[in-house]
């Protein structure tokens, strides 16, 4: 399962230092109105859904990773087939994709009158200048891309989020919980030490600070977001200090280490996906910015040729549905207040990066 580990390394650093990337699962609102885009360049228009004229809709959608994952690349392919089956699409899907062949599959797919191609992420921005070509000019493009990571062209719609507000408002979320059970204390689990999971932990902690400003975040730095083994020796390291609430901010080792921690009455949180209903592994709180959701509402804007090329799609949070944050069990007046906290993020009362600064 790649999840918010992967997720924030294609959010941040490899584009999903953010974001990743994307998300929809119904628990925060209708993804089915799609908020507005952030428009940086206005391309030439094209008639959706049905781009190329033929008299029917085919998404393309290329993946870098296994869509057999049950996690980020899985999300993605998943939300354009239930959507494509509900309106009558055809999807054509290729999974594992290596950076070095993203143009010729890209191309291939144009081959087959696809009206829109999906680059399920930045990884493969290679297949990018097939856009420009005569054999996709009949073709719309959508990709989830950090910014500054893909330069924006008219053929390609790019979509992201910001980091900061999702991981700010997590730990605002776990805050609450902490406060209400008298904790101090949090830890954060993830993989690599890389910028982007440096600056996650930093994010969570502020978040937490804004609810008790003297709680402290142990985090420990794995080196690998899929290894269970290890994902579970920090979680069982950091339960052996008494620490009550753990982020398992990792990729496929995240169920195995909240496996463990569900066993020692530890709260979680998930990395990228809504999993209230989930009982084995168990979770406190959904950190949801699955890509798969944001490329479902892209879909319901394309369906109504509202999708447009050349711009960037900005998901904000406590604006749109997503990202979001939610607590699967809330207490008392804990829903309302993480409601209304994300939503001064949503006016810009609240400004994530500052917060991160002054309490990270």
């Amino acid at each position: 399962m790649t999840t918010r580990g992967t997720l924030w390394r294609r959010r941040a650093a490899a584009g999903l230092a953010l974001a990743g990337a994307l998300a929809l699962s119904g628990c925060a609102g209708n993804a089915a109105t799609a908020p507005k885009a952030t428009d940086q360049a206005k391309g030439p228009a094209l008639k959706e859904p049905d781009v190329n004229g033929d008299g029917k809709v085919v998404i393309g959608v290329l993946s870098p990773g296994d869509i057999n994952d049950h996690g980020y690349y899985q999300s993605f392919v998943d939300s354009a087939d239930a959507y494509a089956k509900k309106k009558g699409w055809t999807i054509i899907k290729r999974g594992s994709v290596s950076t070095t062949d993203g143009l010729s599959a890209a191309r291939a797919l144009c081959q087959q009158h696809v009206d829109l191609v999906a680059l399920g992420a930045t990884e493969l921005k290679s297949a990018i200048p097939a856009s420009e070509e005569p054999v996709c000019a009949k073709t719309a493009w959508y990709m989830p891309a950090a910014a500054g990571v893909v330069t924006q062209t008219p053929k390609i719609l790019l979509s992201t989020d910001d980091p900061n507000q999702s991981l700010l408002a997590a730990g605002y979320a776990a805050g609450l919980k902490m406060k209400a059970a008298g904790i101090t204390r949090a830890g954060f689990v993830t993989g690599n030490k890389a910028s982007f999971s440096v600056l996650a932990a930093k994010a969570f902690q502020a978040g937490i600070r804004e609810v008790v400003p003297k709680a402290t975040v142990t985090s420990t730095y794995t080196g690998d977001f899929n290894d269970s083994a290890k994902a579970k020796e920090a979680m069982q390291a950091q339960i052996s200090q008494g620490i009550k609430v753990i982020y398992p901010y990792l990729g496929g080792a995240t169920d195995a280490a909240t496996q463990l921690a569900n066993a020692s009455g530890v709260m979680t949180l998930t990395p990228g996906t809504d999993r209230c209903a989930s009982a084995n592994p168990k979770f406190d709180i959904s950190v949801i910015f699955n890509p798969g959701d944001y490329f479902l509402a892209a879909l319901e804007e394309f369906a109504k040729n509202n999708l447009k090329m050349g711009t960037t799609r900005v998901w904000q949070l406590g604006v749109d549905p997503y990202p979001t944050v939610r607590i699967c069990d809330p207490k008392g007046d804990e829903e309302q207040k993480l409601a209304q906290f994300m939503k001064k993020i949503g006016s810009k009362e609240i400004d994530p990066a500052a917060e991160v600064k002054r309490l990270g």
